[in-house]
């Protein structure tokens, strides 16, 4: 695949017909498959403890919406859902069991519901109280009895059954995890991916710029990672809360394979979008893009950072859109600046002296 690319006269890769750029495109994917086969077979083995790292999010969340809201009624007759740590003294409202508990030695059926008070107690202390008799099968629970809910307990605490995701069919399981180690597979690929792509454009390149390989892969794949973290820590969380959070007149039953399809989808995604600055450096070190292109192209970018945000995001909402565009905005503008630290004027071997 000899090249002269020291002729700048002469297109870069010109040597290259059309079926020849198709073989090599052939070749690299097949590797890439290769590879990612490969990595499915690794995953596969600890699809498990993948799955309860992702499904921990939705677990808190789903806790916390099943156990940390409750109506209140207002002082002017209005009734409004708080979490339980939004409490004051003297808030009354109307709690649901939902499910079975024991208030003493009787038992509270599930669906029962009872108006509560928010005060301290002997320690001084907040709970809730309840403010009337509760009618039972086999007892009268009396007013004044302390409902089992701890105030003080955080989102992060809540975990357990409560927040369990469900499956409707007996083969969902398994497809869950082929799934999750199929998309655990490909993010765990993203290095040998960014060498195959980058293997597949460097004939276009001239000789010196192909030493950009190193802090392209190292580069991307720290974005990566950094954009997939980004989306699991501090993204997902408020996002699948607020969701959670509308549905408090149904009974919450998630399905797993909804729920991964999600946060695979929202991830993945955050980890191509944190690619911006990486791309920006290598392609302004090279002299295709500057500082100047991108910002008078700032207009096009954000409709385009829109559109992906209303792609990404669960929802169309403008909360939800906002929260997932806001760190596209900012990753624009931190290429902006890479672009302008870093861009130079493209150069030939010849004039950057490469022999």
């Amino acid at each position: 695949m000899e090249q002269t690319l020291n002729n700048p006269e002469e297109p870069l890769g010109g040597q290259m017909s059309f079926l020849e750029h198709l073989d090599e495109f052939r070749k690299r994917l097949i590797r890439s498959v290769i590879f990612i086969a490969l990595a499915f077979i690794f995953c596969w083995f600890v699809s498990d403890r993948i799955y309860n790292f992702l499904a921990v999010p939705v677990e808190r969340a789903l806790a916390y919406a099943k156990t940390r809201q409750i109506k209140v009624e207002g002082k002017n007759g209005e009734v409004t859902v708080l979490p339980l740590a939004n409490l004051q003294a003297g808030d009354k409202g109307r709690f649901v069991f939902d499910k079975t508990s024991k208030l003493g030695v009787s038992p509270v059926p599930v669906g029962t519901s009872v108006n509560v008070e928010v005060s301290a107690d002997s320690e001084d202390k907040l709970g809730i109280f309840t403010t009337e008799p509760i009618l039972t099968s086999s007892a009268i629970i009396p007013a004044g009895v302390r409902l089992p809910l701890d105030l003080t307990v955080k989102v992060s605490d809540q975990s357990g059954a409560e927040g369990q995701l469900i499956v409707t069919t007996a083969v969902e399981p398994f497809t869950l995890y082929v799934t999750v180690s199929l998309y655990a597979a490909i993010a765990l690929s993203v290095p040998f991916l960014l060498l195959q792509v980058w293997g597949f454009i460097s004939p276009a390149l001239y000789k010196h710029e192909r030493g950009y390989v190193t802090p392209f892969i190292l580069l991307s794949s720290t974005a990566f990672v950094a954009g997939a973290a980004f989306a699991y820590y501090i993204l997902f969380p408020p996002s699948v809360t607020y969701l959670l959070g509308l549905g408090q007149d149904f009974q919450l039953m998630l399905k797993a394979t909804d729920y991964f399809d999600l946060i695979t989808l929202i991830m993945l995604a955050m980890g191509l979008i944190f690619q911006m600055p990486a791309i920006t450096y290598i392609l302004a070190r090279i002299g295709i893009v500057s500082a100047g292109l991108l910002l008078r192209s700032w207009r096009m970018a954000l409709v385009v950072i829109l559109i992906v945000a209303a792609v990404v995001s669960p929802t169309g909402d403008v909360p939800n859109l906002m929260l997932f565009s806001a760190p596209m905005v900012f990753l624009y503008l931190v290429s902006i600046f890479v672009a302008f630290v870093f861009g130079k004027k493209r150069k030939t071997d010849e004039q950057a002296g490469f022999a």
